[in-house]
């Protein structure tokens, strides 16, 4: 759900560019429409200046293009579904190292560091079962519907970074404290008494 607000439509708009090709501020109010943000031409015309959006050619047409994340700031087409595949699967096969289940989390390990780098290609990717993701240094939180898709999304994850063998580790619940079941140390069957017997034991009895 996005708040029917002004930073929200923006993040909409850019959301929206980044991901798809517009050739119109007409077709651009459509998609909006759908996704319940009624806008008028002239707020749009200006959400499209504030935001830095342009005309770049794509083929044999225009299209909006909006500024590129990070240092480079160039106005670039939205990529195209074969190129967003193939930047997760790159940053996946540098950067994920571990993908741990916890009911309807996911959480990767990268390097230090790179955890954004990765988090910035799952949140541009098609993938239906995130719902939000938050990033750290060396670690990425992901959200999803809950355990099935947690799953499903991780070993998906690991098959992209080459490890199609490998199962995701799932967190498992602490147990209750109480006396363990088995102890190493703990002899499995009773010494015998060590402690001599009383009385005289060669005594004749007549």
């Amino acid at each position: 759900m996005i708040p029917q607000t002004r930073a929200g439509r923006r993040q909409l708009i850019l959301d929206i560019l980044g991901r798809r090709s517009v050739r119109s501020q007409g077709e651009l109010l459509e998609i909006l429409s759908r996704d319940g943000f009624a806008v008028t031409q002239a707020t749009l015309s200006r959400d499209l200046v504030e935001l830095g959006a342009v005309k770049v050619r794509e083929g044999k047409t225009l299209v909006y293009a909006v500024p590129g994340e990070g240092g480079d700031r160039t106005a670039r087409v939205a990529p195209g579904p074969e190129e967003v595949s193939l930047r997760l699967r790159r940053q996946c096969e540098e950067l994920l190292v571990t993908a741990r289940v916890s009911a309807n989390l996911v959480v990767v390990r990268t390097p230090s560091g790179a955890a954004n780098y990765l988090a910035s290609a799952l949140d541009h990717a098609d993938e239906t079962d995130i719902m939000g993701t938050i990033a750290g240094d060396d670690t990425i939180m992901i959200i999803t519907g809950g355990q099935a898709q947690s799953r499903a999304l991780a070993n998906r994850l690991l098959a992209l970074a080459g490890r199609e063998r490998a199962e995701p580790v799932e967190v498992q619940a602490h147990r209750p404290a109480g006396p363990p079941d088995y102890l190493p140390n703990q002899p499995t069957q009773p010494a015998e008494s060590t402690r001599r017997p009383t009385g005289d034991t060669n005594k004749e009895y007549r």
